[in-house]
């Protein structure tokens, strides 16, 4: 499983490749998801689909891949030690609009199983605070996420 990962991540991060920075940041915005998703310690079915279909969504990308890049995204942040490695890609390649909707996307992973967890709420706020994403955006981006 490893080397599946291992070549999908040199396959599709080609040094000299403008697919290097998408790929990239696709990575970050499903790892800053799956960070969401097992910060509370409770890996739920339902936060992992939400994390699918979000992806799939975002990215139109086809399941194989998706399943791809949950794997990779869940072993980055095995391995990661802060946030910012991710922010930093996604401060990078997303605009103002997109890092609003990446934030909205979070609090739709943390409701998905139903519970807002505290470390999940604190983790999206401080996810926010490094995307530069105002305090008004943060609010309202919730109160879509909670709407649905």
């Amino acid at each position: 499983m490893i080397d599946q990962i291992q070549k999908f991540f040199s396959s599709k991060l080609n040094p000299v490749n403008e697919e290097t920075d998408q790929e990239k940041m696709r990575l970050a915005a499903a790892a800053l998801m799956v960070e969401v998703m097992v910060i509370d310690r409770d890996l739920n079915t339902a936060e992992l689909t939400e994390i699918k279909c979000m992806l799939a969504k975002r990215f139109q990308l086809a399941s194989v891949e998706i399943e791809q890049l949950v794997e990779l995204a869940r072993k980055e942040v095995d391995s990661a030690t802060s946030l910012f490695q991710f922010t930093r890609l996604i401060n990078d390649h997303f605009d103002a609009e997109a890092k609003t909707h990446l934030i909205e996307n979070l609090w739709r992973v943390a409701f998905a199983d139903q519970v807002l967890d505290k470390h999940e709420e604190a983790l999206i706020r401080r996810i926010a605070e490094l995307l530069y994403v105002s305090h008004m955006d943060f609010i309202q981006a919730k109160q879509r996420a909670m709407g649905r």
